[in-house]
């Protein structure tokens, strides 16, 4: 079996020096079905290696349940297959712009910023995680016949913290769980965050987008040898829901990898293959030089302008990057593959079938907790989803400003049934005084837990109070609605009603007084809802699903859940990809939490 080491300047694969040409793929965020797709996509521009983050909060929903740990090992068996190598990065923060940076909504919501410390109860969580996964990296090392020849300890800790015996800990836990290949740790180029996250005898590499050798220099600095490596070149980025779309231009983009690799150095490109962030999985950041400011919700598509696109297809970055690393091949790169099939054509899907949020919430929520004060959604183990909160304002008395302190993250506020207004922000107030005594409900989505800066691990959901005037507002109930209970057999049990073109409501059921609460009856176009319908397909393939008069909610397309759509933009249409599609019936639902259209759109 092969060996491969770190030496003074180079990596070594059986003394032999070699140098990582890899591209950052995260298998969590590709469907299955189109793996091998997006692994020839990077043999042929190129890449020899590819390097994916392990989201711990994907496979462990729940203390101690376990979902699907052997996906890490069929990717890593697929790498096999393409002819690739294997960088893992285990975390356990992995960031990548991920719910939570990866960590579970249960270990946050009970620990808060004790993770990713010394902190006792953390430090067992991991450890049992650890050995839950590794052993699917392990087996799958280079040593053993297998991709893997690097493993990542913890991930930019040096942005996070200066507690050096954390990372650590971390790369002793690897080793103890059967991690015989190099480690190493990745951090941004600057002192202080060398200083925070390395670790002696560790190889630190480096994460940037330009100027790579002020970058390496800065890394001289910490660490006289060892090889060189950028762990994350940033070829493009990502988008925040009501931004614009990020891009880089092709030519500024390799003419910096050129520069990585005129270095003499290895690189890992992130992304190669940005995929989507199916399931609602998407995270979030905070605005401002501190990561302290307003939420900003991360979209869908996690494209990332990266030289092969959220469909699996060749960009202009791509033709550009193949250019840069052929210089560096061994040989001839390898053809292009064909793209994945596509939907023919463009089918209209119109929705008969409809239930109000009222009728899905007492199917599909949670059980119903009564309390002083509002519970975060952490409380009612609510990870991806909402949550209603229904309190009284008592009375008699007059209208005074009701407001929300510390709302996490978009409320959809009724009065006695009516719609009054949507709220955001950690100090949200309602447009119109509420005169009491009054009935209200907020509906209140998390749009994404922080991934990174320092306030990673807030909790979600109303975490100040209710309060009429100045006054608190005591005794609230809350059921919570998660995004994983939208299986088929709890929507089959879901109490629908055919949709009324005639209702009244309008067309953004916005304005409809009477019908738009979320328990109303009218039953038509606008009203927010769960809407289901069945579409006829002669050819599956890849789509855009698009959904033009819809505002926010979640798409499914046969149980398999697309993510998040927000009209605000900058994100159109949600990738679909073929394998969901089938020839015949196809089953599409969406779950509308603000105001309606009529149909949505395959293309």
């Amino acid at each position: 079996m092969a060996g491969f080491t770190v030496g003074d300047r180079d990596f070594l694969l059986d003394g032999r020096p070699v140098r990582l040409l890899s591209g950052a793929l995260h298998y969590f965020r590709v469907h299955e079905g189109q793996w091998g797709h997006r692994l020839a996509m990077l043999r042929a521009m190129g890449l020899n290696c590819v390097e994916t983050y392990v989201p711990w909060n994907l496979h462990e929903p729940e203390p101690g349940r376990h979902r699907d740990v052997a996906a890490v090992g069929r990717f890593l068996d697929a790498v096999r297959e393409a002819g690739l190598w294997a960088i893992v990065r285990p975390g356990p923060y992995i960031c990548a712009e991920w719910e939570n940076g990866g960590l579970p909504h249960w270990l946050t919501g009970r620990l808060g910023r004790r993770v990713r410390t010394r902190d006792a109860e953390y430090l067992g969580h991991v450890t049992r995680w650890f050995r839950t996964l590794l052993p699917q990296v392990v087996a799958r090392q280079v040593d053993r016949g297998g991709p893997v020849v690097l493993v990542q300890a913890e991930n930019e800790y040096g942005s996070w913290g200066s507690d050096r015996d954390h990372p650590r800990w971390v790369a002793d836990l690897l080793v103890a769980c059967g991690v015989s290949v190099p480690l190493c740790t990745s951090d941004g180029p600057e002192d202080h965050m060398l200083t925070g996250g390395s670790v002696p005898g560790v190889l630190a590499t480096v994460n940037f987008g330009s100027g790579a050798r002020a970058a390496f220099e800065a890394l001289r600095r910490h660490r006289e040898r060892g090889p060189l490596m950028c762990m994350e070149f940033w070829c493009g980025w990502f988008d925040h829901w009501g931004e614009a779309h990020a891009v880089r231009d092709a030519g500024d983009a390799a003419a910096a990898l050129a520069e990585v690799l005129e270095c003499g150095a290895s690189v890992n490109v992130y992304m190669a293959h940005g995929g989507t962030s199916f399931g609602g999985w998407a995270g979030a950041n905070r605005s401002g030089p501190l990561h302290d400011g307003p939420l900003e919700a991360t979209v869908t598509s996690y494209d990332y302008d990266a030289p092969v696109d959220e469909a699996g297809l060749p960009t202009a970055k791509f033709w550009a990057f193949r250019e840069v690393l052929a210089r560096y091949a061994d040989g001839p790169l390898p053809p292009v593959p064909a793209p994945p099939p596509r939907l023919a054509g463009r089918v209209v899907v119109r929705f008969a079938r409809w239930a109000p949020l009222e009728g899905v919430l007492e199917v599909l929520g949670g059980e119903e907790r009564e309390g002083p004060v509002p519970p975060s959604f952490e409380e009612l183990g609510v990870d991806r989803g909402l949550v209603r909160y229904r309190f009284r304002v008592p009375g008699p008395r007059g209208p005074y400003p009701l407001s929300v302190a510390g709302l996490r993250d978009r409320a959809v506020v009724y009065v006695d049934g009516v719609r009054a207004g949507v709220l955001e922000g950690e100090h949200a107030v309602l447009a119109e005084p509420v005169a009491g005594p009054a009935e209200v409900e907020l509906w209140v989505e998390s749009l994404g837990r922080v991934g990174y800066g320092p306030r990673l691990a807030e909790e979600k959901g109303i975490t100040g109070g209710l309060l009429h005037e100045r006054q608190y507002l005591h005794g609230v109930r809350a059921r919570g609605l998660r995004v994983d209970a939208f299986t088929a057999d709890g929507v089959a049990r879901v109490p629908f009603r055919d949709v009324a073109d005639d209702s009244g409501a309008g067309g953004s059921g916005v304005d409809g007084p009477g019908v738009d609460g979320p328990g109303a009856d009218g039953a038509g176009p606008g009203c927010p809802g769960l809407y289901r319908a069945v579409v006829e397909l002669a050819g599956a393939g890849d789509a855009a699903l698009e959904l033009p008069g819809w505002t926010r909610g979640f798409v499914w397309v046969n149980g398999f859940c697309l993510g998040r759509f927000w009209g605000v933009g900058p994100q159109e249409s949600l990738f679909v990809p073929g394998p969901v599609l089938r020839e015949g019936a196809n089953e599409v639902w969406v779950l509308e939490l603000e105001g309606a259209g009529t149909s949505v759109r395959l293309v």
